[in-house]
């Protein structure tokens, strides 16, 4: 991931903990806190002269790639805890 990509996440992600971030996003609906993001999206996206669906696309993958990262990493420092008697199960 590049340095622009990862500051396109900071950006999304630290307007998304102000404007949400008292929300349990398991309960409240994704168009609800779509709506909410709305505003930093299309900032960014006129920024970079693309349409908000483009960016909405582009956000998606990059926050997908993103938890690839973070789940790899995990794995990878959780990984000696699987050997001996009592294992952790990562799944």
């Amino acid at each position: 991931m590049t340095e622009d990509q990862r500051n396109i996440l900071y950006r999304v992600n630290a307007y998304a903990e102000k404007v949400l971030g008292d929300i349990d996003p398991q309960k409240v609906p994704i168009s609800y806190q779509l709506d909410k993001l709305k505003p930093i999206m299309q900032e960014i996206a006129d920024e970079r002269n693309m349409s908000l669906e483009d960016f909405f696309i582009l956000y998606m993958d990059l926050s997908s790639e993103a938890s690839v990262l973070s789940n790899n990493k995990l794995k990878e420092e959780l990984g000696n805890l699987g050997d001996g008697p009592n294992p952790i199960l990562f799944r």
